[in-house]
């Protein structure tokens, strides 16, 4: 475990972890359409697109069964496969957020440490990073495939653990209520994004200090308040 990290007077938050689908990668429609090809693909009824974007964010295999429970067990491998397949052959047609470098440099000069906090497979993840020419822009990353999926507060657990910083001082930014939900059994503040997966209707109970519209609007509150 790190030795806590100093506590910096002039921002409010250490540590930042974000969700990569929705939050800053423009996935959302494309993971939806994967979703419900890769039910049909397996014989099951296809969701609807509120049922499929709900389980975005979750690890992959609990999302699937979420999204299609009239689907056998003994078809879930194949369901995981037919998934990957529709998204392999669509995933150079997602892209960053409009934004979204210009809020992660800003931050890196502010120096808070950035984190991503994801249900995607450490191989999705590492793919989109190095896709997108990101390496070395986060500080550490947590994938559902090697600690738990959300809500589940492992991931932030660990992240916190790694770098020494206290909840508190530690922030989570998500476009689901898995993700506002995971911040809260961390004991963590959190920060919603309603350009994403889920309505912001059921974001109120899960308390985040705020809910930005745009890419923009995210940027400017963490300039303001982070």
């Amino acid at each position: 475990m790190s030795l806590p990290m100093p506590r910096n007077p002039t921002r409010r938050f250490d540590l930042i972890a974000f969700d990569w689908d929705g939050t800053l990668f423009d996935s959302t429609a494309i993971i939806t359409k994967c979703i419900q090809e890769a039910v049909r693909d397996v014989g099951g009824v296809v969701p609807s697109d509120a049922a499929a974007s709900y389980v975005i964010g979750m690890a992959l295999m609990p999302a699937l069964a979420h999204a299609a429970p009239d689907v056998p067990k003994e078809k879930y491998p194949e369901l995981g496969l037919r998934y990957r397949h529709h998204y392999l052959a669509r995933q150079h047609d997602i892209s960053l957020f409009e934004g979204v470098l210009a809020l992660l440099a800003e931050l890196k000069g502010r120096q808070h440490l950035l984190a991503v906090a994801t249900g995607k497979s450490r191989k999705g993840l590492d793919d989109a990073l190095h896709a997108v020419e990101l390496k070395g822009v986060f500080d550490g990353s947590r994938t559902a495939d090697e600690t738990r999926g959300k809500p589940d507060p492992r991931m932030l657990n660990e992240l916190m653990a790694e770098f020494g910083v206290a909840p508190e001082r530690t922030l989570m930014i998500g476009d689901t209520t898995h993700d506002l939900q995971m911040a809260l059994n961390a004991g963590c503040p959190s920060v919603g994004v309603g350009y994403g997966a889920h309505s912001t209707d059921a974001f109120e109970a899960l308390k985040p200090l705020c809910v930005a519209q745009t890419v923009r609007e995210l940027q400017d509150w963490l300039l303001a308040h982070g």
